[in-house]
């Protein structure tokens, strides 16, 4: 299964699972790869920001990335993030993804680029180095500090191997309606668009024509639904749906906290045996522990598909 321009739906970003001493935890991946599967994600993507892919050495960044691909075993496309500072790594880890039956690879330029030009150039160079694999471009100036006017991307997408922009920009909605509009002109190929930012404008960015969402958030049932209602035509119900998880969604994308929240969200619902992120990383207190676990609670009595 490869990725393609057609690519819609969910792709969850999935963390990497750990057990309390830092080590992989693989019973966790599998559980949680089936949970995702049964909330009804359209696809998965592991090794990215949220995936903690750089404190994953060269040898366990292979073991997750084929434990997942076995788990899923070609029921929905995996997308392997391989951004790294040096081109070494990124073909190495593309090729085994790739070998192992990912349907594609996600890349973003590398912090310290200076120039429109010196972007479209390491993109360039980047997508030679993951060789025949479709692959993503990952938007998000606020992560690596490269922002990528419309302009460029069109000149990128100019690549057939380029099949989603994965759009993080922020303000970024306009962003996502000229990228359209170009298209809809004959001026910029089509490629899939999905959204992010923990998925906190879900409902403007499939109206202003993403083709859903990749990114986490606890409950990705949630994502699932609010797509299908846009897709329909029931904006108004989708915005309710939205609207009830949107304290969580907001606790969740705390500077600094967020990943240590999702965690913490996916082992309290059962789906991860533990919370634990590898050194450095930030532990939650007791009384941000006891806040989340309040949303948790009144979103279980308002939602059903919360339980916990």
């Amino acid at each position: 299964m490869q990725l393609d321009v057609n690519a819609k739906g969910v792709f969850v970003i999935a963390p990497t699972p750990f057990t309390p001493d830092g080590a992989l935890d693989l019973a966790s991946t599998d559980r949680m790869v089936e949970a995702y599967l049964a909330a009804g994600a359209s696809g998965l993507t592991i090794l990215g920001i949220m995936g903690e892919a750089p404190k994953l050495d060269a040898a366990e960044a292979v073991e997750f990335t084929a434990r997942v691909l076995r788990c899923v075993d070609g029921r929905v496309p995996v997308v392997v993030g391989v951004s790294s500072p040096g081109f070494a790594s990124m073909r190495a880890l593309s090729r085994s993804a790739m070998e192992a039956g990912a349907a594609g690879v996600m890349i973003a330029p590398t912090p310290g680029l200076k120039g429109d030009e010196a972007v479209v150039s390491y993109i360039a160079q980047a997508s030679e180095v993951v060789g025949d694999a479709p692959y993503v471009l990952q938007d998000y100036p606020q992560a690596n500090g490269i922002f990528m006017s419309v302009d460029m991307i069109r000149r990128m997408a100019e690549d057939p191997r380029l099949v989603m922009v994965k759009a993080e920009d922020w303000p970024g909605l306009d962003k996502i309606t000229a990228m359209r509009r170009l298209s809809a002109e004959g001026r910029m190929r089509r490629v899939s668009i999905l959204g992010g930012l923990g998925g906190q404008f879900l409902p403007e960015e499939l109206a202003r024509g993403a083709d859903g969402i990749m990114t986490g958030y606890g409950v990705p049932e949630m994502l699932v639904r609010v797509c299908e209602l846009m897709a329909k035509g029931q904006r108004d119900a989708a915005q309710d749906l939205f609207d009830l998880h949107l304290p969580l969604i907001r606790t969740e994308l705390q500077p600094g906290l967020g990943l240590a929240v999702r965690k913490y969200m996916l082992m309290r619902r059962g789906i991860i045996a533990s919370d634990a992120l590898r050194a450095p990383g930030p532990k939650l207190s007791a009384e941000t522990r006891a806040e989340v676990d309040y949303l948790l609670g009144r979103l279980a009595a308002r939602d059903p598909v919360v339980t916990l």
